[in-house]
């Protein structure tokens, strides 16, 4: 518990504006929608607590410069007013109305006219949202509008069961999010990317939307859910609601998120959808059944000690997510595992250091997915053959 609260390091009031970015640095440009209540605290916006409504605001974050900042990695000033040549900073912070959003999306869309709609998770402060949505955006390198859902997280370890009650207020308002995007005619493709007790927030959303229009909108090509804070069996019951649009969705699981381990506990030790085992054959087989991918990142290594943001702080996962996005494809499409994408990257990091063991150490996933596990096994043995034993331990074969 002492380690899920990690309030040393956590921002307080940073999103007051700095008057101008720095040289180097990366600008994203994002509308930021939330049921919280508006914060008295400069800096601060929003709070914890639970709004009459849903709020818009327009938020200009500044990313340092590639010099001093990996992918994946999120730098919170460490004192008012941040530094935007090594920290993140806020240039903009603006409430909108319906034809500002309106405005903003014309300012911001590509020309492939994409929306990328981020909900986070349990323990999230409005500016944790807000960085981390805009290291996710900047990161993967997806030309869409970025569009934040943020709810009335208490952004406390001790505040778990509120949160929870918190997603379950917010779920009309994230509905109307995803169909207004929908709706618009100038929106080609949306992509839900939900992390964590988001995980539930959304499924919860698009089943309303299924249950309303007796299907989700064409539109909506990819739903990514990183980490799932969700009851397995919840969720099953969701899918059926949901209906064939299911196969949509990937899934990125983790067997050693300790933050899913607490949920675990606390939810009475029911699974949770984020670190189910997929070395069962009957656990790969129910997915398959449903057409749905799972990512297992369980020997990816990031920053985060929980085990439990990976899909963000790992280079080379939050890249190979946006590599799909970029190329038009569904990040699910059997036709293209993306464990062959993150299995590539792997392998050829270590073939440069001339390690055949290590290309096989550090693969960062393993697809449920039996053709990009197939290409995969096939990678791993150009590399070498005398490691067939340790091939079939990660490929799942």
């Amino acid at each position: 518990m002492v380690l899920l609260s990690g309030c040393a390091s956590r921002p307080y009031a940073t999103l007051t504006p700095v008057p101008a970015s720095a040289p180097g640095a990366h600008l994203v440009d994002m509308l930021v929608a939330t049921t919280r209540a508006p914060s008295p605290v400069p800096g601060v916006v929003f709070s914890g607590e639970r709004g009459p409504g849903l709020s818009v605001e327009n938020i200009v974050v500044s990313i340092p410069p590639d010099s001093v900042r990996k992918p994946g990695a999120v730098i919170y000033p460490r004192r008012n007013p941040g530094n935007p040549a090594t920290e993140f900073v806020t240039l903009k912070v603006e409430p909108l109305e319906a034809q500002g959003a309106s405005d903003w999306y014309r300012r911001v869309a590509g020309p492939k006219q994409r929306v990328l709609i981020f909900v986070h998770g349990f323990n999230s402060t409005y500016e944790e949202a807000v960085f981390r949505f805009a290291q996710i955006s900047r990161d993967t390198g997806v030309n869409a509008a970025p569009i934040l859902f943020t709810w009335p997280s208490q952004g406390s370890i001790f505040g778990y069961l509120y949160d929870r009650e918190s997603a379950n207020y917010s779920r009309t308002s994230l509905e109307q999010i995803i169909e207004g995007a929908a709706q618009r005619p100038d929106v080609g493709e949306i992509t839900v990317m939900a992390h964590s007790m988001g995980s539930w927030l959304t499924m919860e959303a698009l089943r309303q939307i299924a249950i309303r229009r007796g299907h989700l909108p064409s539109k909506l090509t990819n739903i990514i859910l990183a980490s799932p804070d969700l009851d397995v069996d919840v969720f099953r019951e969701q899918l059926d609601e949901i209906g064939p649009e299911q196969a949509r969705i990937t899934i990125f699981t983790s067997q050693d998120d300790r933050a899913l381990l607490v949920s675990r506990r606390l939810a009475g030790g029911v699974q949770r959808l984020g670190s189910v085992d997929l070395t069962q054959p009957d656990v790969q087989a129910a997915f398959a059944q449903r057409g749905i991918d799972v990512v297992d990142l369980t020997s990816v290594r990031a920053g985060d000690s929980l085990n439990h943001t990976k899909f963000a702080e790992s280079a080379d996962v939050v890249q190979a997510i946006g590599a799909r996005l970029i190329a038009g494809d569904r990040v699910s499409d059997s036709k293209l595992g993306l464990g062959d994408t993150l299995g590539a990257a792997a392998i050829g990091t270590a073939q440069g250091v001339g390690s055949a063991i290590g290309a096989t150490v550090n693969i960062p996933a393993a697809i449920v997915d039996r053709g990009a596990r197939d290409r995969l096994g096939t990678q791993l043995e150009d590399v070498g053959r005398n490691i067939g034993g340790s091939i079939q331990t990660v490929t799942g074969n």
